[in-house]
Order: C-alpha cells, then structure tokens, then sequence
C-alpha cells in the first residue's frame, strides 16, 4: 500500500549495499522488501487532474491518496464494487480498491486479487487477524491489512471476496532476463527507474517497476509492469518446478499450470516481489497459517537464487 508520490531522496547504491549484505547472510533482501527513509514525506498536491490512457476519469493527488476512496478508472471493466471495496468504512476499515485497485490487480507492494477464490481471501484476511501472516521485515501494507482484519465485518468480507472472486484475471506482468537493470530509488513503498539510463548488474535481485510510474502512483487499474530478473531465472525455475523433488509440492497444489486448484491458490502471473517476500517469509517462519506446514518443506532447503527462479518463472505464465 502507498500513501504518496513523493520521490524519495534515498540513493539506490544505499539500499542495494543493504541488499548485498543481506544477501551475503541470507537475511531478507532489501529489494524484495523496499523501506522509506526516516525522512520520507509526500509531494505537495498542486491540484492538478490526473489522467490515465483509455478513461475518462480524472482525479487531483489528494484523491488518489484518500484510503476510503477508491479511484475508479475504468468502470465498465468490471460489476459494480461493493461499498466496502469502493469507500470502506470510516474509520478503521479502508476501502479494498485503494491498495489492490478497482478490480484487484494490486501492485509489487502488496497482492493481487486475480484469480483467488472468494473463500481463500476470507481465510487470508482471518489469517492476518490471528497474527499468523507477518513478514520478515516490518511492513506498512501488511500492518494496515491486520489492522483492516480486525475491524471488517464478515459481510463486508463476504462481499469483497465475492467481487474480486468475479473478475477475470488478467496478465499485466513482463518477465525480462537480464544482465543490467535501470537504476532504481525506493519511491514510497516501491521500486521506480532513476531518470536517466543509466544501469548497473543485477546480480541475485527482482527488479520490478511500473511502466509508467505515474499510471501506477494514481491507482490505475491497468497499469502494467517490468520485472526484471537474471538471465536463465525462468528456465531454472520451471526446472525447480517440474523436474526436481518440488514436483509434487508445486504441481499437485497449485496445478500442473500453477493456476490453482481446489487445495491451493494459482501462483501463475503473479507478482514476482510478492512471490519471493511469501517464498521467505513462509521460510522465516513469519508466514504462518493453514496451508504453511505444507509449504515449509518446500521452501526450508531454497536459497536466494531458487526463490527468485521459481518467482520468475510463475511470473512469466498466462494467469
């Protein structure tokens, strides 16, 4: 979840020396999980009407901003949306739609909807009210979705879940591999191009930013998105997935596509941040929950280079 536009003052070369030195201990790595500084503040709003491609809509800063108001930028996409995924409830409830779009799609900082039952989202969210789903490095999206799980309703959650259970998914995700990726600046919450082309190696990261960083800053719903990820990462991956001992794990679950099953959520076109953060983290053991104990085989003997395979390769499937 983001809360502004501000552009961070925070140097890359910082946070990719954390990221090294995570990586050199195996801790969470910086990339996958983008801090603002101590210093972090919004960008003024200067009153200007913001537009996105193919929509009529038109929104000021301050309102793509307001939690309890979701911008709708397409809405001949989908059905109606609910009260609770439109406007929320004042004034611990925010609205659905602010953090995972009108429809769901979401963003690297958080999860997308597409494709979940509406019963997995119910258990999701009970699941963050129980303290079982954290991360291994403090977040603001994941405080605010406990914080949101302890005051929704179960009607309020019947009905988001049955909206976004709804919507047909769809692929907003390129996969690119890569030797050089653009330099990058943690621009609230996520990560955003520097100006300029200047680039630097990838070495053993996601790098995931929006196409159009100000599309994804107003809450389009179509905003799309490039991840970049070191050459040969899809190939490793579907051979994590398919040909090793993960075999069963994976395929059995999730299904033979990685689009679910009636056991297990689809993993295919996700997020590839997202899915490295829940890979380490159901690691950590900081991700717990009905279906961890199942996971936890799979995921106690990866390495760094195994999750950002294995999240590269279901990224780079149809939904």
């Amino acid at each position: 979840m983001r809360f502004s536009t501000a552009l961070l003052v925070f140097s890359f070369a910082s946070l990719a020396a954390a990221g090294a030195r995570a990586q050199s201990q195996d801790g969470p790595p910086a990339w996958a999980y983008p801090v603002n500084p101590p210093n972090f503040q919004r960008a003024p709003d200067d009153g200007t009407i913001r537009r996105v491609p193919d929509s009529a809509a038109g929104f000021t800063l301050t309102q793509v901003r307001d939690l309890f108001a979701a911008p709708d930028w397409h809405p001949d996409d989908h059905p109606p949306m609910p009260e609770i995924v439109a406007t929320g409830r004042k004034p611990d409830v925010f609205a659905c739609g602010v953090c995972h779009r009108a429809d769901g799609p979401g963003g690297p900082e958080n999860a997308s909807l597409f494709g979940l039952s509406a019963e997995y989202i119910i258990q999701q969210t009970a699941e963050f009210k129980a303290g079982l789903r954290t991360n291994s490095v403090p977040r603001v999206a994941t405080d605010l979705m406990i914080k949101l799980s302890k005051a929704v309703t179960d009607q309020e959650l019947r009905e988001a879940g049955a909206y976004f259970a709804s919507i047909k998914p769809r692929a907003n995700i390129a996969v690119v591999e890569t030797d050089a990726v653009p330099k990058t600046h943690v621009r609230d919450l996520f990560l955003a191009s520097v100006d300029g082309t200047e680039k630097e190696p990838i070495g053993q990261r996601i790098i995931e930013i929006p196409e159009n960083v100000e599309h994804f800053v107003s809450r389009d719903s179509l905003a799309r998105f490039i991840a970049y990820v070191p050459v040969g990462s899809v190939q490793k991956g579907r051979a994590l997935a398919t040909n090793s001992d993960l075999r069963v794990q994976c395929a059995a679950c999730h299904g033979a596509d990685l689009k679910g099953t009636v056991a297990a959520p689809g993993i295919a076109a996700r997020s590839p941040t997202y899915m490295f953060r829940q890979l380490y983290d159901l690691r950590s053991g900081a991700r717990k929950g009905a279906k961890s104990e199942l996971m936890k085989p799979v995921v106690e003997n990866l390495s760094i280079g195994d999750m950002i395979a294995l999240a590269a390769y279901s990224a780079s499937l149809m939904p």
